[in-house]
């Protein structure tokens, strides 16, 4: 029996990126919120520069609930199950905002309408066979504003392209227009970015600093960015990574209307007899709770907000939560993270240390910004380069075929090269499909018993086909900078990923999408979904900084639609 305690105005399942957000202009608007969050609060130690720690164990914590929960996947119904040991999120205060690269893109104005600006300039047949790509119920302009509030409120550097249609060289020219520059100037250059930026402009391309959630100054009360390093996947005992653990979250608590309750165990969203949502099933020190609230605001991630709908099943929601419908789990799909390429130069780059954020993007062959009429996709893909060198990752680097991969002559080469090689990072469009879902597995269960997110996805032709393309280009941009040699890795899987979409996507009809376009169930309204779930597309950037903007607008439509919402 489930011990009740008092009501609250909104329940958050998550503090991370989205929840962390969300909570501030809730608690700023008056109303009471608890924060159900499943990891701890952490400190400046434990964010020791330690890639063993970081990068290998996955923060191997007591706390880490997503390690005991991780997705399998597989490519379709027929295939092979996988699963791996660590989950690519993690569990605490501030969630994966903690240990990301802390890259903070706005998404271009091309992301919203795929499927009508498709159609409008290469017509309909150009959307691929079995995609459900659908455009967004709204535009960039609707959410300027929010991308605006957040990047003031947590502190983002970068260099604006475009400020009320004023276009300026030195940051993204094909951005779509926002009102203000960046609170901070970007994050600064090094050797080898100038390199790659010199060699970007000599083949006419129009290369620029990257937008980072991370201070390249002084920011409020907190210190800038020491570029000491281990920032992949690493905390900052700085505090100069502005996580929502270091700038949302405190100012909420400050106004004295939010309560965090760390360690818990959300198991399901409860709901009354006429199926609206009344409250949050947790866990908590083996002891179970129910929190009432007159909302509940989902921000888990992609995989929990999917297994928590799912697992929340009732008389008047027998399939799930929201999924009368059956669209929970519907319309998946992971950005194509891996296919990048590794170059080999034949001098020393210097890229020890510093940040993945910190580097040199080009845009130019990024979502419709290109003319694909002789094409055969749609899309493309950001091509970003980065300083950020660790001791075990340099030591397994590749050796271009150029050594064997043991022994005295492999030593030799590494200790030779260690600091000549450079690997990319390229964002590519990807679109949903079909039969990419997301469901419960009917046998692997988490320690509690209840079933892990299984994951049925796979890339179709149109991404590998970006995926060739966008590596032509960055094996350009590489030999225009000097490279020797160069590497091309092959696409991977949909597996587990931080860049995963969809599964609540957002629409204005409840037929083929699960919540509104203010981010609410249409099938259940005082029912809220933040995160990338509800996102329908990803563009070709990160996605974190359009989660978090969004779930910066469904807090203030809550706000200002207080009793129609909650009842």
């Amino acid at each position: 029996m489930a011990a009740e305690l008092p009501k609250t105005d909104v329940a958050v399942i998550g503090l991370g990126a989205a929840g962390g957000v969300a909570v501030l202009p809730l608690t700023e608007a008056g109303l009471e919120v608890v924060g159900i969050e499943a990891g701890r609060w952490q400190s400046a130690r434990d964010h020791a520069p330690d890639e063993l720690f970081n990068n290998y164990r996955g923060w191997p914590d007591s706390v880490q609930k997503a390690n005991r929960e991780v997705p399998v996947h597989r490519r379709n119904p027929s295939a092979p199950e996988t699963r791996g040991s660590i989950h690519p999120m993690m569990n605490a205060v501030g969630g994966t905002t903690l240990h990301y690269w802390a890259q903070s893109w706005r998404l271009n104005p091309w992301d919203f309408r795929v499927a009508s600006e498709t159609t409008r300039r290469y017509g309909a047949s150009r959307l691929p066979a079995g995609t459900t790509v659908e455009d967004w119920p709204f535009g960039l302009d609707e959410l300027e504003p929010y991308y605006d509030h957040v990047e003031h409120a947590i502190g983002v550097s970068g260099q604006a392209g475009n400020v009320g249609g004023e276009i300026d060289e030195r940051g993204n020219v094909f951005e779509g227009p926002r009102r203000r520059p960046y609170p901070m100037p970007p994050l600064r250059g090094t050797g080898f970015t100038e390199l790659m930026t010199g060699a970007a402009r000599r083949l006419g391309w129009h290369p620029f600093p990257g937008p980072a959630a991370v201070n390249s100054e002084r920011y409020g009360e907190r210190a800038a960015c020491q570029y000491h390093g281990f920032c992949n996947r690493g905390g900052c005992h700085l505090d100069a990574k502005n996580s929502t653990a270091v700038t949302t979250i405190p100012r909420a608590q400050a106004t004295g209307r939010l309560d965090v309750v760390t360690e818990a165990h959300a198991r399901a969203i409860r709901v009354g007899g006429d199926g609206r949502v009344t409250g949050v099933e947790y866990v908590k020190d083996g002891e179970t709770f129910f929190q009432p609230a007159g909302v509940v605001l989902l921000a888990s991630y992609t995989y929990e907000n999917v297994r928590l709908l799912l697992l929340s099943k009732s008389a008047a929601w027998p399939r799930g939560l929201a999924n009368n419908g059956g669209q929970v789990g519907r319309h998946y799909l992971s950005h194509a993270q891996l296919g990048g390429v590794t170059a080999l130069f034949p001098h020393d780059l210097n890229r020890w240390y510093g940040l993945p954020a910190q580097g040199v993007a080009v845009d130019d062959w990024a979502d419709d910004n290109f003319d694909h009429a002789g094409l055969d996709f749609i899309g493309g893909g950001n091509l970003w380069v980065y300083s950020d060198r660790r001791p075990i990752e340099a030591a397994s680097m590749s050796t271009f075929g150029r050594a064997p991969a043991w022994g005295s002559a492999w030593k030799a080469f590494v200790m030779e090269n260690a600091d000549r090689t450079c690997g990319s990072y390229l964002q590519k469009t990807t679109l949903p499909y079909e039969g990419n879902y997301l469901d419960l597995h009917p046998t692997i269960t988490d320690p509690l018993g209840d079933p892990v997110c299984r994951i049925t996805a796979d890339y179709g032709e149109n991404e590998h086909r970006i995926n060739d393309f966008i590596q032509e280009r960055m094996e350009e941009w590489f030999r225009a900078a000097g490279a020797i040699d160069v590497i091309r890795g092959g696409l991977g899987t949909m597996g587990p990923t931080t860049h995963a979409y969809g599964g609540t996507r957002m629409g204005d009809d409840p037929e083929t999408n699960v919540v509104d376009r203010w981010g609410f169930a249409h099938e259940a309204p005082n029912l809220g979904v933040l995160g990338a779930s509800v996102m329908g597309t990803s563009g070709a950037h990160n996605p974190t900084l359009t989660a978090q903007a969004l779930a910066w607008r469904t807090a203030e439509h809550l706000a200002a639609n207080w009793r129609s919402i909650a009842g």
